[in-house]
């Protein structure tokens, strides 16, 4: 399975959908399109839309995906066998309000004047 993974490295989004490839021992490509503008832009140009995270696999998009809705994909088209292993992380949640205070943080401009 070819698999592109549309990603903002910290996300509630896109740690579910990470999480999902991790339970099912996936490869695939982890696409930042936070510090990449030219990720982002691909991937709204191949799934029509600029919300995250999107989810290609073997070329067919996923657009604006949860870990869950990837994983229930995966398994109605039987690219995957159903496991009990649980996901580290929640799979279907957004991120928490702390988590958005540390991406402010992390995100803020450094004055030198």
């Amino acid at each position: 399975m070819k698999i592109k993974a549309y990603l903002k490295p910290h996300c509630g989004w896109s740690k579910g959908v990470r999480a999902i490839f991790k339970k099912y021992t996936l490869d695939y490509d982890d696409i930042d399109i936070i510090n990449h503008p030219e990720n982002y832009a691909e991937m709204v140009e191949k799934s029509g839309q600029n919300l995250s995270p999107c989810v290609e696999i073997d070329g067919v998009m996923l657009a604006d995906v949860s870990g869950e809705e990837v994983e229930a994909y995966m398994l109605q088209n039987k690219l995957v066998e159903a496991n009990t292993a649980e996901p580290e992380v929640p799979i279907n949640a957004p991120c928490t309000d702390e988590e958005h205070a540390e991406q402010a943080r992390r995100s803020e401009s450094i004055r030198f004047f």
